[in-house]
């Protein structure tokens, strides 16, 4: 088994791509800091609805996160072109659409299922959408073949997670 391509960091073993393994490692670092962003803003979120509503949190955070998009673009630091919008397939405003969505539903999961057990049924989720979605090189993502040892890792995964949700 070759293992020059994994380096071992604080987080785990992460496998890396040796030609760009600095960029690979900051990447997946990046992304375990979105995925505790995630779990912060499911909390926040809950509580926000508890106050609120469901609906009516899921409305006040996009309209919070619209205006500090907004302000991030007055100030310049944009990097592509808001003219150039109708270059993008349809789709991909449906985000919009997901973020009500995820919004509500996860403030509601935490609030009937608890944090953890609610963070870690998204997080099945997010990874077998993700697998499939790299499968089949949906919507413009390059096409990731589906491997023996991805779907032990999905299996594995989903064990673990039915450990974490038994109670």
């Amino acid at each position: 088994m070759d293992l020059s391509g994994v380096h071992f960091s604080c987080a785990g073993i992460l496998p890396l791509n040796s030609a760009q393994g600095g960029i690979v490692l900051l990447a997946l670092l990046l992304a375990a800091l979105s995925g505790l962003f995630m779990a912060l803003q499911g909390t926040l979120n809950s509580a926000l609805s508890k106050a609120v509503g469901l609906l009516e949190a899921s409305f006040i955070v996009q309209v919070v996160g619209s205006l500090t998009g907004l302000a991030l673009l007055l100030a310049g630091l944009g990097q592509g072109s808001l003219l150039k919008f109708r270059e993008a397939p349809w789709y991909t405003y449906l985000g919009g659409l997901l973020g009500i969505a995820i919004i509500y539903l996860v403030a509601s999961s935490i609030a009937q299922a608890g944090v953890a057990s609610a963070t870690t049924a998204i997080i099945v989720g997010q990874v077998l959408t993700a697998a499939v979605i790299d499968w089949f090189g949906w919507f413009g993502v390059e096409q990731v073949p589906f491997s023996l040892w991805k779907g032990l890792g999905i299996l594995l995964m989903a064990g673990g997670a039915w450990l974490l949700l038994s109670r």
